[in-house]
C-alpha cells in the first residue's frame, strides 16, 4: 500500500513539474527567441481586446472551478471508495485540476507575447 501511495505521489509531483515547465518554456521561447511570432498581432486592436477578454474570462472561470471541483470530488467520490481506487481518482482529478490551471497560464503568456498586452501577464 505504501508503494502505491509513493507512486501516486510521484505522478502528482510530475504533473506539477510539467505545469511549471510549460510556463517556463513559454516564457523562455518568448524572451529568447527573436522570432517573428512575438508581437505578431500587436497592431490589431480588436483581436487584442478579444484575447484580453478571453484570458480574463478563462481565469475567472478556470481557477474557481478547479478549486471547487477538486474539493467536491474529494468529498463526494474519493472519500467514499477504497484506498487503491481513491489513489487513482486522486491522480486523475489532480491532472484535471492542473489542466484547468495551465489553460489560463498559457493563454495569458501567449496573449502577452503575441499581442504585447500586459493584461495577459497580469491574469
Amino acid at each position: 500500500m505504501e508503494e502505491q501511495i509513493r507512486r501516486t505521489s510521484g505522478w502528482v509531483r510530475m504533473i506539477y513539474i510539467v505545469f511549471w515547465l510549460l510556463a517556463v518554456l513559454t516564457v523562455a521561447c518568448g524572451e529568447l527567441d527573436g522570432g517573428k511570432w512575438v508581437g505578431m498581432y500587436a497592431a490589431d486592436v480588436r483581436l487584442t481586446y478579444f484575447a484580453e477578454t478571453a484570458v480574463i474570462l478563462l481565469v475567472a472561470i478556470c481557477v474557481p472551478v478547479s478549486l471547487k471541483l477538486f474539493a467536491w470530488i474529494l468529498a463526494k467520490q474519493i472519500d467514499k471508495v477504497s484506498l487503491p481506487k481513491a489513489l487513482r481518482l486522486y491522480l486523475l482529478w489532480s491532472g484535471v485540476r492542473m489542466v484547468l490551471l495551465v489553460l489560463p497560464v498559457l493563454a495569458g503568456f501567449l496573449t502577452y507575447y503575441l499581442m504585447l498586452s500586459h493584461t495577459g501577464v497580469l491574469c
